[in-house]
């Protein structure tokens, strides 16, 4: 059993900021990546932000130098700092975990998804 629990959806007008939360109920070391993708209607899921165990990260275009994600290993929660939020960054987005149980095997689980919406 993996539960990936999101929080910190919502509505903001354009210039806003919110944080997205999401925990998992899966060891630490087991996990290799989190991220956040994310999903506007006729569009196809994109990477938005992600983390390897190593501390790497990485974002899509769209979004760098306004949203940061991060990782609290601790809490085995990954976050999104989503800055300067504008109207085109509405979308639901999705947590995704990737990791390894064993030699032979690997996972991958997503969140049920968090609705942003910025208005303009």
């Amino acid at each position: 059993q993996v539960q990936l629990v999101e929080s910190g959806g919502g509505s903001v007008q354009a210039g806003g900021s919110l944080r997205l939360s999401c925990a998992a109920s899966i060891s630490i070391f087991m996990i290799d990546h989190m991220g956040w993708y994310r999903q506007a209607p006729g569009k196809q899921r994109e990477l938005v932000a992600g983390i390897t165990s190593d501390g790497h990260r990485n974002y899509a275009d769209s979004v760098k130098g306004r949203f940061t994600i991060s990782r609290d290993n601790a809490k085995i929660t990954v976050y999104l700092q989503m800055n300067s939020l504008k109207p085109e960054d509405t979308a639901v987005y999705y947590c995704n975990v990737r990791g390894t149980y064993s030699i032979e095997s690997k996972f991958e689980y997503w969140g049920q998804g968090t609705q942003v919406t910025v208005s303009s």
